[in-house]
This record gives C-alpha cells, structure tokens and sequence, in this order.
C-alpha cells in the first residue's frame, strides 16, 4: 500500500465515521474552556514498507491539551525494530475541521529518542539515538471524552490511537 492510498483511505473513514459522531446533543457546543489532559493508546501502526525487521508497533502517552490549541505530551514506545523508544513533543491542535466539530488535527514537532546502531538512520538528525520528529495527525471526538486518530510517521508509515479525555 503505498502513502497516497494509505492517507486517502484514512480521512475517507474518519470522514464517513463523522456523520454521526456528535448528532446536536449539546456535547457539541462545549467550548473545551479549561486545560485537559488526554490519555493516548496506540494499538498499532501500519508500514508503507514490508521490510522483515518491522516489528509490532505499541504506544502509550499522555498529553495536555489547552484551550487555545497548543498541545504538549510525552509518549513511550517500542518502535517498528523493538526498540524502546520515546517521544517528547510541543504542538498545536485544530478543532472543527471541515465544518464538523468532531474532526480535529493537530501538529506536534520534538524529540524522539530510542533508534539506535542499525536503525539510527531511520529518523532524521539522529544523534546516540536522539533524533526529531514532526506528526501530523487527524482525528474524530466520538464523545465529549472519547476519540480516535491517525497519524502520519513520515514516509515510514500510520498510527492509530485511541485518545481519552480526562
């Protein structure tokens, strides 16, 4: 599967999936008036690449969302070659996308640590296994609490992540 297909599927889904995420219960209308954090799960990610050292991909991460859209968060990983990894990151978050309130994106940029020998190449700047990352990614608000996103990995591949407001 290569990119284009990969990201055209995703936002048709999330697209199709909005139709009736929020109905016009008065969920809707909240304004996200106070800082929240969220609770970030990653099940899996799927590779553009079938290369044989790709391993299961598990992510867990907590973030801080403020009313006006910036975002910070921390995330912990085993990454595509089963190294323990990390992403600390800064960012900022739309909400309303496409005239639906339950379609949001958001872009984060920081540091990403854990791809190391071999795989060192895999993220850029790398540096004894310290490396930048940008994550741009769309999502759904299935409740007030609820959500789920897809984020692009680069050119590397998707993640999929259940977020839960708290």
């Amino acid at each position: 599967m290569n990119v284009r297909t990969a990201a055209s599927i995703s936002v048709a889904l999330i697209c199709l999936a909005s139709r009736g995420a929020f109905g016009q219960s008065a969920e809707v209308q909240d304004p996200f008036s106070k800082p929240w954090w969220e609770a970030v799960v990653g099940p899996f990610a799927i590779h553009f690449s079938n290369e044989d050292e790709h391993t299961h991909v598990y992510l867990l991460g907590l973030e801080r969302n403020q009313p006006d859209g910036w975002i910070w968060g921390f995330s912990a990983f085993q990454n595509s070659f089963g190294q323990p990894s990390a992403y600390a990151y800064y960012g900022y978050r739309w909400e309303g996308l496409f005239g639906n309130p339950a379609i949001y994106a958001k872009l984060s940029g920081g540091i990403i640590y854990g791809y190391k020998d071999e795989y060192k190449d895999k993220v850029p700047f790398n540096h004894n296994g310290f490396g930048l990352g940008i994550i741009p990614a769309i999502g759904l608000r299935l409740t007030r609490a609820d959500a789920v996103q897809v984020g692009a990995l680069g050119t590397a591949g998707l993640v999929f992540t259940y977020n839960r407001r708290f």
